[in-house]
């Protein structure tokens, strides 16, 4: 199970962390990605992270201001978001890429088995 928290409002240019509990399973195996759905518009891959950290993905539109970590000792993916810009609004999503020890970063939502539910950001300008 996955459980993604640290949604809320903010303003533009302002920082927030989300976090990504993970429960049961074998969590340190796996890529876990951050996706995010705006209304109206498809789901879009944000970041990734391979299982050892050693590898890391980023959408262009996110690069230099989101960075994505994981512990996994504590089951935890964080995602944190600086210079939140309003077109940053939606909601996130943690996920789950479950081919074992995986190195690369995969983007695509259908490369993702396993979900959580969203957590929204709203960032106001």
């Amino acid at each position: 199970q996955l459980q993604a928290s640290g949604g809320g409002l903010v303003q533009a240019g302002g920082s927030l962390r989300l976090s990504c509990a993970a429960s049961g399973g074998t969590f340190s195996r796996y890529v876990m990605g951050w996706f995010r759905q705006a209304p109206g518009k498809e789901r879009e891959f944000v970041a990734g992270i391979n299982w050892s950290s050693s590898s890391t993905d980023y959408a262009d539109s996110v690069k230099g201001r989101f960075a994505i970590s994981r512990d996994n000792a504590k089951k935890m993916v964080y995602l944190q978001m600086n210079s939140l810009k309003p077109e940053d609004t939606a909601v996130y999503y943690c996920a789950a890429d479950l081919g074992p020890w995986r190195i690369e970063v995969r983007v695509g939502s259908g490369d993702y088995n396993y979900w959580g539910q969203g957590t929204l950001v709203t960032v106001s300008s």
